[in-house]
This record gives structure tokens, sequence and C-alpha cells, in this order.
């Protein structure tokens, strides 16, 4: 019966050990999954509001940074103004950014708990009125 006992013991052991391997190997998210993953978020849960494009601004590269394209644009939600920017730069494909100039009308989808999380591009979703 003891031995039957230890050897429950070492394979819930083992099975645990497993366990907690498996979880700390995961390798970490890239800034591109993590941004990716929000704007589907977003998609689902945003609400939308009518919101204004301010500029849209080339990025260079510096200090091991990617050469990024900036959509910047403002919107208010509930009497608070906002303004923000989203990185378009793998988006482009989706959208004409010589037509993107100052005064576009657009439509921003924003997290209700957290207006300030905002999105005017992605993938299956366009705010731009072109």
């Amino acid at each position: 019966m003891d031995s039957l006992r230890f050897y429950s013991l070492i394979t819930v052991g083992s099975a645990v050990a497993l366990g907690a391997y498996a979880t700390l190997r995961r390798k970490p998210k890239n800034p591109a999954d993590l941004e990716r993953e929000r704007r589907s978020w977003l998609e689902g849960i945003g609400r939308i509001t009518d919101g204004t494009v301010i500029d849209v601004n080339e990025l260079q590269p510096n200090n091991g940074h990617h050469a990024a394209i900036m959509l910047i644009y403002k919107y208010d939600v509930a009497g608070v103004s906002y303004q923000c920017s989203q990185d378009v730069t793998y988006l482009r494909q989706w959208i004409n950014l010589h037509s993107c100039r100052l005064g576009l009308p657009t439509s921003v989808k924003y997290d209700p708990h957290n207006p300030g999380n905002s999105l005017v591009v992605s993938e299956s979703w366009m705010g731009l009125r072109q």
C-alpha cells in the first residue's frame, strides 16, 4: 500500500512539474502580436463615434525601432476630447495614406470602459471615410 501511495505521489509531482515547465517555457508575445490582439478585441467590443483625422506622420527609424506610419486623430466621448494615434504601418494595404488629410471625417471604435483605447483601421474594419 505504501508503494502505491509513493508512485501516485511521484506521478502527481511529475505532472505538476511538467505543467509548470510548459507554462514557463512559453514564449512571450511580441508587440506586433499584442497590437493585433488589441485591434481584434476592439473590433468585437468597441463602440463607434465620429472623429477627425488630424495628421499622418512618418517616424524615422532610430535606436533599433522600425520606421512607423502614425495616423493621428481626435474624437469626443461623453464630453471628453481624446487625441490618439495608431500605428498603421502594417495596415497600409487597407488604406490610402495619400487621401488621409487634415479634417478628414472618420469613425472611431473605442473601448467603452477605457475610451482612450481606440482604433480607426483594423484588418476587418475601416473607419476612414474616403
